[in-house]
């Protein structure tokens, strides 16, 4: 989070966005609002038009900030979330995988691309994967980073 006060992200060193479009993102709380607290789906609405500024001035700008983004988005109709019976399954998606800086990471692209299958590049620094193999991307993406983290973290207080 970056505020005119604070600024996290500052502190962080990999920054990962996960989020899903706005109108997935809306079936699914309504859904969810609807399933585990009993919210009508006009109730779920009100508070979803009253945090509207927050989402449009604080979550969404941080998106642009983080290093990796992961967005899920449905191949299926999502255009009135408001009606929607079902939750599009991850089966019925894309996900969208955006690199800030990918050399920063030793982000291998033709490795990604050979190890998910029907998975393609849509831009210099965005490759998208089907839904289903969402979880297996994160892995692949993550793991080489982490360990990398984990080796500077040790070397770091070897050095002390």
């Amino acid at each position: 989070m970056v505020t005119e006060e604070h600024n996290v992200a500052q502190h962080v060193d990999l920054l990962v966005g996960v989020v899903p479009i706005v109108n997935l993102e809306w079936i699914q709380k309504i859904h969810r609002d609807g399933a585990e607290r009993g919210y009508t789906a006009e109730k779920t609405v009100d508070t979803i038009l009253r945090r509207m500024p927050d989402y449009v001035n604080y979550v969404t700008p941080q998106f642009s900030r983080t290093d990796i983004n992961f967005q899920r988005v449905p191949t299926v109709d999502t255009s009135n979330p408001f009606i929607a019976r079902d939750v599009p399954t991850p089966d019925e998606s894309f996900t969208v995988i955006r690199f800030r800086q990918p050399e920063r990471f030793g982000i291998d692209f033709p490795y990604l691309l050979n190890m998910i299958s029907d998975s393609f590049m849509s831009r210099r620094n965005t490759m998208v994967v089907p839904g289903g193999k969402t979880g297996f991307a994160m892995e692949l993406i993550m793991t080489p980073i982490i360990h990398e983290f984990v080796e500077r973290s040790r070397k770091l207080k070897g050095a002390r």
